[in-house]
């Protein structure tokens, strides 16, 4: 079994004294409505423990309450959910998850359908309740909540599902909770299986209930990846928000409804969205040793001689890479398979696998990687600038040396310059790079987007023992390992037309190397840590729901079934409305080897590295380079003449 991993803490805050607001009790309460949740919830004696346990709690405020609901009810519930819910697996940046639809949607169906439901009815009633309301805002000193908006949902963690790091700031929410209900139910929930709420003490035990007032900037918190892959074994929970009050109702304030900066907003928002380490480097076009670059100039012998001592001499041949500048011109994104020389390729692989079985996938402890975070945007290693190894020559140190080499030597280089100017037609202006290193179970980047003009995306892939999909005319050649080499073709000189798009891409040949002219993957052998191009969303959606791949209703549902459910009358369609979203993936990378991606990247589109899984055999590597780029202006006149003339 894949095991979990501590990750980097949330950030820290300061935090004002709490308050207890004053509130009075409705004499009207239902009293079924009490007698739903545990005995003596409600005694003012327990309510002021939970209001000093809330106000000492640490990192942020919240509670966490043993047992809610009477366990007669709870195990109905469960039932109920699992014999007739129906799960969709849902997987964006931040989270891998099985989820129902929103239970407020319950209240819709037929009544023969709700008739499935009487107990999970009854405790959602419960929780929306006037009682539970103000017994909610004793302990956190809220405010008035809603009693009309109910945002609620069951959610399933198998293994693989995860959320990641956020503060849960969208809309109106007030007070964030989750019930616990892990399968089997009458079985401890162990720590070694995975499923933590990092950040905040909880068991995750049966009938467990914890929550927490939202606050931008302050109430951090991640659901650690489940691991365990044993039959039956789920963190089953259901969760969801309170709102502020809502117009028509007591307690609503009109000021209350300005909405604070979501953390998808956060994010997005400025030039502090870049994932490149440091402030853009200008490229110096006045020096008298430099010459500025233009797409139609060759590289100088200079320029051609410093390179050959990186890249794979087929990409310096002159018609290699009007080829390349064709297909990109064309397609905005190209990637460049066996990109690096094969002597530097083979030191980069040997040493990296190395360094994985030397760190126990863990570079936190040692001093020539330092993470990055903050992890409510990213977390990954990067190269620490100064460190000697206490011997250079092992495979391990030479392969890092080289990294560092290609990250401060070769990619801020003029001559690399002018060769991405020759095979993109674009000219570079600035650019920030960065060797990265994502261990499994602990890393990722978040989505982030650039304001102003388009960039340019150049990461090369250094993953070791990751297989590229071969193509027809590949058949098995180019199995991932930088010492073996790509057969030749037999037949022909691969010059012949192929489908070109985001799902089938042509294939070329570099001097009897076989490349990729881009990605060809839906489903990647590996654990998900591609990086993803995403289209901006709409204005009118949620900033921060949207999808990286398609639903999988059906898997979803099998995994969260246990061999004791019926598994029958599964409420679905009428509750999942908006489960048939459109996929907003615009280009989806696997981990390669000794590859080069290329992407014109324009304004507003999203992009992010999934997070890597705990079952991954080794982390992922690559540099990434991210650059400003402009146009010729002899091309914007060529272009605007045949505009002219079409």
């Amino acid at each position: 079994m894949a095991q979990v991993r501590p990750r980097s803490s949330s950030p820290t805050v300061d935090e004002t004294n709490h308050k207890r607001p004053k509130t009075s009790h409705d004499a009207d309460v239902i009293s079924d409505v009490a007698a739903q949740f545990a005995a003596s919830l409600f005694d003012p004696s327990n309510v002021d423990q939970l209001c000093t346990s809330y106000s000492d709690s640490s990192p942020f405020k919240h509670v966490v309450i043993d047992a809610l609901f009477r366990d007669d009810l709870l195990r109905s519930v469960k039932e109920e959910c699992i014999s007739h819910l129906s799960f969709t697996e849902k997987e964006t940046d931040i989270y891998k998850i099985n989820q129902t639809g929103d239970l407020a949607s319950l209240s819709y169906l037929s009544d023969e359908q709700r008739a499935l439901f009487p107990n999970l009815l009854a405790l959602r009633d419960a929780l929306y309740s006037l009682r539970f309301r103000t017994f909610l805002q004793e302990v956190t000193g809220c405010g008035p909540l809603s009693g009309t908006t109910q945002d609620m949902s069951v959610n399933s963690y198998t293994r693989g599902c995860h959320l990641l790091n956020h503060d849960d700031v969208i809309g109106t929410r007030r007070v964030s909770y989750i019930l616990y209900m892990p399968l089997p139910h009458d079985k401890p929930w162990r720590t070694e299986y995975g499923g933590a709420l990092e950040a905040l003490s909880c068991t995750r035990s049966w009938n467990q209930f914890v929550f927490f007032e939202v606050q931008p900037g302050k109430s951090f918190h991640s659901v650690e990846e489940v691991v365990v892959d044993k039959q039956g074994h789920v963190r089953l929970s259901i969760s969801g928000w309170f709102h502020a009050a809502q117009p028509g109702e007591e307690g609503y304030v009109a000021e209350v409804l300005q909405e604070p900066a979501s953390s998808r907003e956060q994010l997005t928002s400025g030039s502090s969205a870049s994932t490149c380490a440091g402030t853009f480097t200008q490229y110096d076009d006045t020096s008298d040793d430099t010459e500025p670059p233009h797409p139609d100039i060759p590289l100088s012998p200079a320029y051609t001689s410093f390179l050959a001592n990186y890249l794979n001499p087929a990409y310096l041949q002159l018609r290699t890479m009007k080829t390349i500048m064709a297909k990109f011109v064309n397609e905005s994104n190209i990637q460049l398979q066996a990109f690096l020389a094969d002597e530097l390729a083979i030191a980069l692989e040997d040493g990296f696998a190395y360094a994985d079985e030397e760190d126990g996938l863990n570079a936190v402890s040692r001093s020539r990687w330092i993470v990055k975070g903050p992890p409510h945007k990213w977390c990954y290693c990067t190269l620490a600038k100064e460190y000697e190894p206490a011997d250079p020559s092992t495979a391990r140190a030479i392969a890092e040396g080289i990294l560092r080499e290609l990250q401060d030597t070769l990619f801020p280089s003029a001559a690399f310059r002018a060769w991405l100017t020759i095979v993109t037609k674009l000219i570079p202006l600035s650019s920030a790079v960065e060797a990265r290193r994502f261990r499994p179970g602990l890393d990722y980047t978040l989505a982030t987007s650039d304001e102003g003009e388009s960039r340019l995306d150049v990461v090369l892939g250094l993953t070791p023992q990751v297989s590229p999909m071969p193509t027809e005319s590949e058949g098995e050649v180019g199995r991932g390992k930088a010492k073996a080499k790509a057969k030749e073709s037999e037949d022909g000189d691969g010059d012949e037309e192929r489908p070109t798009g985001v799902a089938s891409r042509g294939v070329g040949r570099l001097g009897g190397t076989s490349f990729r002219a881009c990605v060809s993957c839906d489903i990647c052998s590996r654990p998900c840590c591609d990086q993803c191009y995403m289209s901006p969303h709409d204005e009118e959606d949620d900033p921060a729901v949207y999808r990286s791949g398609s639903s999988k209703k059906s898997q979803a549902n099998e995994r969260t079934k246990t061999s004791n459910a019926s598994g029958s009358n599964n409420v679905d369609d009428d509750m999942d409305g908006d489960e048939e979203e459109e996929d907003g993936t615009l280009l989806t990378w696997q981990p390669h080897f000794n590859c080069l991606l290329l992407v014109l990247r324009d304004e507003g589109v999203l992009r992010f590295v999934k997070y890597v899984s705990a079952a991954a055999p080794g982390s992922r590597w690559d540099i990434c380079s991210e650059v400003e780029v402009g146009m010729d202006d002899d091309d914007d006149d060529d272009d605007g003449e045949g505009d002219k003339e079409a």
